[in-house]
């Protein structure tokens, strides 16, 4: 490869680190890749699964980045999000069961890239500053900081992929009286653990998978009450005793909360699981991601490339119900661009395209149409690429069985178990009921159900 190009990739969480791997992937089938530089802010990769007891402001003076809490545990099956060339059975060495804590994901992300040798591409503890194209060279320019030195370095880059996320910046709403609140209140990404409201009387503002986990590890912690307050529909769901839901915050007095219909509620904690912002301060405007967190975020060609400049990419960008895999499936088409593996269409065919998908958007009505809609943009990145096919289909039906447990019995559908779609492996029982299970370590999640029945 001549006149060897460089890669900026920002961000190591698990968007960045496909695309490290999608490059690593080809290096072993022997293809001459691009020079990677990696940069991420915090010491260790993982992103949001990188856990952190601080909030607000990191050891550095820098906004912390990621929104994971201590006691949370997946929301989806794992045979859902599972890597198609990276299976739970090869990292465990054993079936484990369908919904792990946060730990024990951490350790299978991190896990996949420890045998090979992409660390070295990272600069951790390393924050961009700023991005700056030029229009005459088509290169760009990027600033970053070494954040125990405060050293800073300018570098030039053929192509930069965005893998930073976007559930880092918090939505955070205003409410008439709400600075007479005298008790606990946060945003979700500054929420640690639910331990401390245990005997209390506490507020989750949301109805979306936010308020539904802070809201249900609230009631597992032993919370006095829990109410969740919804904007437009309620979760509805088959809520325990002393979980209700109620519409609208419409003001604070100390610590009595007012509702849209009326009716009011002293509470002793308030959690807001209000949503992100798409927010890139490291990019010009004219690059940056905006608008709200949709499954089709737009102007992004395919997902994944910026449109008025297609050197510059986005892996990670959707709101989604696809994670893990469909990462992959867009890091394998950013590096086969990158690679010339792939073409890309010239700006009007790119716009149509766009546009097909757009309306297809627009006509989603519920959840499963949108699983279904998010399966069919999987299906077609994996066509582009040489990806390990999977069978897509069958995670979209993992997905609608997903739904209709959450709804058959909400407390307790992390207990069931599904069939791998990459092995067939068919997860086992977790030794403990989610809700009863206050131990989210890595050990106690694989410790063997026998000893535990003799140490009982």
């Amino acid at each position: 490869m001549q006149n060897r190009k460089r890669v900026a990739i920002i961000g190591a969480g698990p968007s960045g680190m496909a695309q490290l791997r999608a490059f690593e992937s080809a290096a072993r089938s022997g293809a001459e890749i691009p020079e990677l530089v990696c940069f991420e802010k915090q010491a260790d990769w993982g992103g949001q699964w990188n856990f952190t007891w601080r909030t607000g402001l990191d050891e550095h003076g820098e906004p912390v980045h990621t929104s994971m809490y201590r006691n949370l545990w997946s929301n989806g099956p794992k045979e859902a999000l599972e890597f198609a060339d990276y299976t739970f059975d090869e990292h465990f060495g054993r079936p484990v069961s369908s919904y792990p804590p946060r730990a024990a994901l951490w350790d299978y992300i991190a896990g996949r890239l420890e045998h090979s040798n992409v660390r070295r591409f990272i600069r951790f503890s390393t924050v961009v500053r700023w991005v700056e194209p030029d229009a005459e060279s088509g290169t760009f320019r990027v600033t970053s900081e070494h954040l125990p030195t405060g050293e800073s370095t300018i570098a030039e880059f053929d192509h930069v992929v965005v893998a930073s996320g976007h559930f880092s910046y918090p939505n955070v709403p205003d409410y008439p009286g709400i600075e007479t609140f005298p008790g606990y209140i946060s945003h979700a990404h500054d929420f640690r653990g639910a331990e401390a409201f245990e005997g209390r009387d506490v507020l989750v503002i949301g109805a979306s998978y936010s308020a539904e986990d802070i809201g249900s590890q609230a009631y597992k912690m032993g919370a006095k009450s829990v109410t969740a307050s919804y904007r437009s529909n309620p979760m509805g769901y088959d809520w325990p005793e002393g979980f209700e839901e109620r519409p609208a915050v419409v003001r604070f007095d100390g610590d009595t909360v007012h509702f849209v219909d009326g009716t009011s509620k002293r509470v002793d904690a308030v959690v807001m699981c209000t949503g992100y912002q798409h927010k890139y301060p490291f990019l010009p405007g004219e690059l940056a991601l905006g608008g709200p967190n949709t499954v089709y975020p737009e102007g992004l060609y395919r997902g994944v490339i910026w449109q008025d400049m297609p050197n510059l990419a986005y892996v990670g960008a959707q709101d989604q119900w696809f994670t893990f895999n469909m990462f992959d499936t867009q890091a394998w088409y950013v590096r086969d661009l990158i690679l010339g593996r792939a073409e890309l269409p010239d700006a009007e065919e790119r716009a149509a395209s766009m546009a097909e998908w757009r309306e297809r958007f627009l006509a989603i009505r519920d959840a499963e149409e949108e699983i279904r809609f998010q399966g069919d943009y999987v299906k077609d990145l994996l066509e582009l690429t040489d990806y390990p096919q999977f069978d897509v289909d069958a995670v979209v039906e993992i997905f609608l069985a997903w739904v209709k447990d959450k709804a058959k019995d909400i407390m307790g559908y992390r207990d069931r178990c599904y069939r791998s779609v990459m092995t067939g492996t068919l997860a086992v029982q977790h030794h403990t009921p989610w809700v009863e299970e206050l131990d989210d370590s890595l050990e106690r999640y694989l410790a063997d159900p026998r000893e535990l029945a003799a140490a009982a």
